[in-house]
């Protein structure tokens, strides 16, 4: 059961100028630092035609939403012109929208609406590869001697028949395809129709450095960098070492030694943030790491390429585990940079499935919440998380519709589970369309939509709400250093925020048995402390909590204020 007990509780110091103006605060923060980013993945948030698809007057219908939940920021996933293989990930068109999205006038009501809301937008950019309709493409492959010819990257094969060397391509089979009328190969690290640009072209760079500089002018206050890993292939094209074993799609396993992370993304990277800079715009990175040192690289050696490089590593502790959220919360607040935090997104499923027991979901979903919106950092919140959506997986090959999952069924079912339309209300389909949504909508809609959980106080979505009100307003979560504590229980994640004299202790119960903890914070200038509850999913908030000593239910969460 949620319980809140807000105190009387102060704004931090206050923002000088417009909304998208100053950007720092009165402790010297940039304004992505204290931002709840909210990804939105277009197709599937609000349908305000009724065509079955999600477009960009849906998403400026609902910010009055995103704004009263708490929302900063919200990143949408590519909306650009597409053929729409890989939905938005091959661009055809970068500086316009995709008709099914709407205009570049809806996009500047958007951007317009989302001002007056202090709701910024940020959009994704698919810097690695195009779309093979793209007339940059579409000119390269004309002829060798065309104009964009080495605006991509093309070779010769091995001999007849056989491609430039062994690299795969992530969604299956060879990354080289071969071209009749020109005959070469060229090369796509995600599916055939999404040719990689060649990024040790200047004439390329340029050309994909212009634009950020084109949303910037419409207002764009950041970008988040698709597949960023893979902006450049080995120049000698060196085979990639084998594996043991195959994946998804029946290839071998393999190291992709000799096309990802190469060290001219960083150089990339850093011209780009001088980009960035120029429109005080953020830059988040799409960085899967192998380790939380791999991941310090992104932020630049002197904080001069990505601010915000995602935790991905978050993200795949895929159990509730006390020691395995310490061990890398630990590593991650002191890698140096900013921390990114997220459980969900398009590509990852979603968090309710994924943590839940089957028994207690919404209880877990609610720790969730409590856990990742209190951390030091910068959440990114993925829609419908805060009602707690779940996947709703085709059970079927020919009910498929992304790629991935009809090239590697039944191993492999793709990613539309995660991308199901937002569930808004107990009407068909969820009130996300009088149309035939894209995708279906799960049956769990009629209980957890944003309509019946407004009108429940105990909702996932109001703890959402009330946690987000908290990190938004209390002082010692907003600016806190991190301080774990308890670090042998475990079952029970405790760790303090602390900023100059106030403190906020946030308990996350990992298990289904109650748990009881006590506390010593003398170390943190808290001998005598007594602890106020903030938020609360206890049954018993008034008999829960003594002197430094809280009693949790299963999967319970406390977040309280500490007063000496």
């Amino acid at each position: 059961m949620l319980k809140t007990l807000f105190p009387a509780i102060l704004v931090l110091a206050s923002f000088v100028g417009s909304a998208h103006g100053q950007t720092r605060d009165a402790e010297g923060h940039a304004w992505w630092q204290h931002a709840v980013f909210y990804e939105i993945y277009p197709r599937s948030f609000a349908d305000s035609n009724n065509d079955g698809t999600g477009d960009l007057p849906g998403i400026t219908s609902k910010l009055d939403y995103l704004k009263d939940l708490g929302v900063d920021a919200i990143w949408i996933t590519p909306c650009f012109p597409s053929p729409q293989v890989d939905f938005g990930y091959d661009v055809s068109d970068y500086n316009n929208i995709d008709p099914k999205y709407g205009t570049l006038a809806d996009f500047d009501r958007l951007v317009e609406e989302g001002k007056k809301r202090n709701v910024r937008i940020v959009l994704d950019f698919v810097m690695n590869h195009s779309s093979d309709k793209h007339q940059w493409f579409v000119d390269s492959r004309s002829s060798r001697k065309a104009e964009h010819r080495d605006w991509y990257v093309w070779h010769d094969g091995r001999g007849a028949g056989k491609p430039p060397n062994n690299w795969l391509s992530t969604f299956g089979g060879s990354a080289w395809k071969w071209d009749a009328k020109t005959k070469q190969y060229y090369y796509h690290f995600f599916y055939r129709q999404q040719p990689d640009l060649n990024w040790r072209n200047p004439a390329v760079e340029k050309a994909m450095f212009d634009v950020p500089r084109f949303w910037f002018k419409r207002g764009v206050t950041g970008f988040r960098l698709d597949a960023v890993d893979t902006l450049f292939e080995d120049p000698q094209l060196r085979d990639n070492p084998i594996l043991p074993g195959k994946n998804a799609y029946g290839d071998p396993n393999m190291q992709n030694k000799y096309n990802t992370k190469l060290p001219e993304v960083h150089d990339v990277l850093r011209k780009l943030r001088a980009v960035a800079d120029e429109s005080d715009a953020v830059l988040i990175g799409e960085t899967w790491t192998k380790d939380v040192s791999e991941l310090n690289q992104y932020y630049g050696e002197h904080s001069n390429e990505l601010q915000m490089p995602m935790d991905l590593l978050f993200a795949t502790v895929n159990k509730l585990s006390a020691p395995e959220f310490r061990s890398q919360i630990a590593a991650v607040d002191s890698a140096g940079g900013w921390p990114v935090y997220l459980f969900s997104n398009h590509d990852i499923r979603r968090q309710y499935d994924r943590y839940g027991d089957g028994k207690h979901n919404d209880a877990i979903a609610k720790l969730l919440a409590g856990f990742y919106l209190t951390l030091r950092g910068t959440p990114i919140m993925y829609y419908g998380e805060e009602i707690g959506m779940r996947n709703n997986d085709p059970k079927r090959r020919e009910d498929v519709k992304d790629p991935i999952g009809r090239l590697g069924w039944p191993k492999e079912k793709g990613r539309d589970g995660e991308r199901t339309p937002m569930q808004w209300s107990t009407a068909p389909n969820a009130g996300f369309t009088k149309g035939k949504p894209w995708l279906p909508v799960p049956p769990t809609y009629r209980t957890h939509n944003v309509a019946a959980e407004r009108a429940d106080p105990n909702s996932i979505l109001n703890f959402y709400r009330h946690v987000l009100a908290l990190r938004r307003n209390n002082p010692a979560v907003r600016e806190g250093k991190y301080v774990a504590l308890n670090e042998s229980d475990p079952n029970v994640l405790s760790y303090l925020r602390q900023y100059k004299d106030q403190a906020v202790l946030v308990v996350l119960n990992m298990s289904a048995a109650p748990q009881k903890v006590n506390f010593d914070l003398s170390g943190q200038g808290f001998s005598s402390a007594k602890l106020k509850p903030l938020v609360s999913t206890t049954a018993r908030p008034s008999s829960s909590v003594t002197e430094a000593q809280a009693e949790l239910d299963g999967f319970g969460v406390l977040i309280a204020q500490v007063e000496k």
